[in-house]
């Protein structure tokens, strides 16, 4: 088992390693790039905005308002709401494409088809949602941070500016002489660290509105949960089971105590110094030992890999015996349950033969993941995508396998790809 590289900014945040690693870089970058976009979009608020700002003054001194004032007003909300749809489309581009340099996992769009949808889809004016976010929010929240870092570089240079006829003005305080700024220069390095934390933070606050946001909605191109019938897949699961046990119990079991009873009976009839005495004896041990195999296997269907292996190991053996290129990323720092392990390793086994079958796809990508409470399998490929439960491409029996376990399975599988199938299963303690 090994610990892989976080898929988002806000898992890598609480990785001990954060600070040396590249992810305050990639949130940098992140933030960087976010600067231009929310100031175009500041300044396009503010001129939207500065009207209403005007009447709500006027308002609030007891002053009437002047007709043309309202006029104007109103005339550019109407503009503002006639071009936000269309305006807020390339952005939501954009931003999806630039999400991925601090979120790895997959991020759809949804599907706004033609000029009347842009006004009458909810997904068009989430966009738009984000776009005043950006616009209004982001930048508010970038300043409060600019002014903190800004307070940090003026702590950790005070040893060189105070002295002389310059003084430092604090919020709290005057610093004269370069020997009083030393505390708080100190204070300032040691301030970093925790600057850089809040840098991810903001950043990975960001992301998580903009993926929120920018989603598709809940059709049949997002995420969604196939459900099952609890009840009914239970039994349907308990069905199978004793029919596997009766099958075995009426075909394979008899005849191979009959094996075992005639190599006993052989056993009895040839003298203990013959030559085949010995392979007798270990034919006879082996019937005895494949019966105690056959019972376990009804009691318990567990693929052998598992036992010897672990679910990472026997995932990656999957992996390797799959049509097309694999990459496997297990992150189990702690024990998985011997059901959920199995229920895990199915769902692996059932979806890459769904990638190789169905999806005309380069590559695949599975990911496990174990919290405290949950065990995550994700597999990602790159095909056509469109796959749909009821059209028996075998994902409603893996709804069913999971649903068993009290688990949920979500598909998000848009028209020409990428298709993800997320997989949780609860790890009870």
């Amino acid at each position: 088992m090994t610990l892989d590289e976080p898929r988002h900014l806000a898992e890598a945040l609480r990785r001990r390693r954060y600070l040396i690693s590249a992810w305050p870089w990639r949130a940098l970058a992140y933030a960087a790039t976010t600067v231009p976009l929310s100031g175009v979009l500041a300044v396009g608020l503010s001129v939207v905005g500065a009207p209403l700002l005007a009447v709500v003054s006027a308002a609030q001194r007891g002053r009437p308002v002047a007709l043309p004032l309202v006029v104007l007003l109103t005339v550019v909300a109407l503009a503002a709401l006639a071009v936000a749809p269309l305006a807020s489309a390339p952005l939501a581009v954009v931003e999806r494409w630039r999400l991925g340099v601090v979120d790895g996992r997959p991020l759809p769009g949804p599907r706004v088809r033609g000029l009347a949808a842009r006004y009458t889809t909810a997904a068009a004016w989430r966009e738009v949602a984000y776009a005043a976010w950006l616009g209004g929010v982001v930048p508010l929240a970038y300043g409060m941070f600019a002014l903190l870092a800004l307070l940090d570089v003026t702590l950790v240079a005070g040893p060189w500016l105070a002295g002389g006829t310059e003084r430092i003005v604090l919020v709290w305080t005057t610093v004269d002489t370069p020997r009083a700024a030393v505390p708080y220069a100190v204070a300032g390095v040691l301030a970093v660290p925790g600057l850089g934390y809040l840098a991810g933070l903001l950043v990975a606050v960001q992301a998580a509105v903009a993926r929120w946001l920018l989603a598709a909605p809940p059709d049949g191109t997002a995420l969604r949960e196939v459900t099952r019938s609890r009840a009914r897949l239970v039994g349907a699961y308990e069905a199978e089971r004793r029919r596997i046990e009766r099958d075995v119990h009426d075909g394979a079991q008899p005849r191979l105590t009959s094996l075992t009873l005639q190599l006993g009976l052989a056993r009895l009839d040839v003298p203990e110094d013959s030559p085949a005495a010995k392979p007798l004896a270990v034919a006879h041990e082996q019937a005895k030992e494949l019966m105690v195999t056959l019972r376990r296997i009804v009691q318990g269907i567990r693929p052998q890999q598992l036992t010897e292996l672990g679910l990472a190991g026997a995932v990656r053996e999957l992996a390797a015996q799959a049509a097309v290129p694999v990459t496997v990323r297990a992150d189990l720092a702690r024990p998985v349950p011997e059901l959920v392990e199995t229920t895990a390793w199915y769902v692996v086994s059932e979806a890459l033969g769904n990638v190789a079958r169905h999806a005309g796809a380069s590559g695949a990508e599975v990911r496990l993941t174990r919290s405290d409470r949950r065990l995550v399998v994700e597999v990602a490929d790159d095909g056509r995508g469109g796959a749909d439960p009821s059209r028996g491409t075998g994902l409603t029996g893996l709804a069913d396998r999971v649903a068993a376990v009290d688990g949920r399975l979500l598909l998000a599988s848009p028209p020409g790809g990428p298709t993800l199938v997320r997989v949780e299963l609860p790890c009870r303690p």
